[in-house]
């Protein structure tokens, strides 16, 4: 890594992610690594590694996200809420929760709105980013959710989970999510951002945060 390559400003806004569902320790522990060498915002992991994380993440000021309801968003509220505060007990600092799709979809708004407001209330305070998976959505639709979110006290509104098919963030949706949602919210753009040009595309139409696995690339260029 070279300070002339080295991107400061983005490496302060990438959440760096592994969420596979194979993911070893060993890996885990390079993520983590990794993110201390970089000075990411955060690592975004699912709850099982959390102690790890927060052990491993100790003193280097990289926060210890973690993610609810992934990744299909369609577990009781209940159960998220749950999941949230089990998180935020083993050291989370933020929670990415994923929407309630179906409820969104069948005209339930109200129902939406009461699940991310369960998450919200068991983070304690802890930003709650809403996955809203846009690519399952119309425009409509990620417009209500980005509402919902909002008035449900979350903190961030974020594109996918980069577990469904052809749902990846776009400079489109981005936009049209940071004029819904305002100065007030986070936007976070995640799957299929690879590369530095991806990544400013984001940030140039209302990103403020970027979820990626490639965090390396984005700020060294590579």
């Amino acid at each position: 890594m070279t300070e002339l390559s080295y991107d400061h400003d983005l490496a302060a806004i990438i959440d760096h992610t592994l969420l596979k569902p194979d993911a070893t320790a060993a890996e885990i522990g390079q993520l983590c690594q990794e993110a201390r060498d970089y000075r990411f915002a955060s690592v975004c992991v699912n709850t099982f590694w959390a102690p790890r994380c927060r052990s491993l993440l100790e003193g280097s000021g990289v926060k210890l996200c973690c993610v609810v309801g992934f990744p299909l968003g369609a577990m009781a509220t209940a159960a998220k809420a749950y999941e949230a505060a089990e998180a935020v007990a083993l050291g989370a600092d933020e929670l990415d929760m994923v929407i309630n799709l179906g409820a969104l979809k069948s005209g339930e708004p109200d129902q939406v709105e009461q699940d991310i407001r369960g998450v919200v209330g068991a983070a304690r305070g802890r930003a709650v980013k809403v996955i809203l998976e846009t690519g399952l959505l119309t425009e409509v639709e990620k417009i209500l959710a980005c509402r919902l979110s909002k008035q449900a006290g979350a903190a961030f509104v974020k594109t996918a989970t980069g577990f469904v098919a052809g749902s990846v963030a776009t400079a489109a949706d981005i936009a049209l999510m940071r004029r819904t949602v305002g100065a007030a919210m986070g936007v976070k753009a995640s799957g299929g951002i690879r590369s530095r040009e991806d990544a400013q595309l984001m940030v140039a139409n209302g990103a403020s945060r970027i979820g990626t696995r490639s965090g390396i690339a984005i700020v060294t260029g590579g």
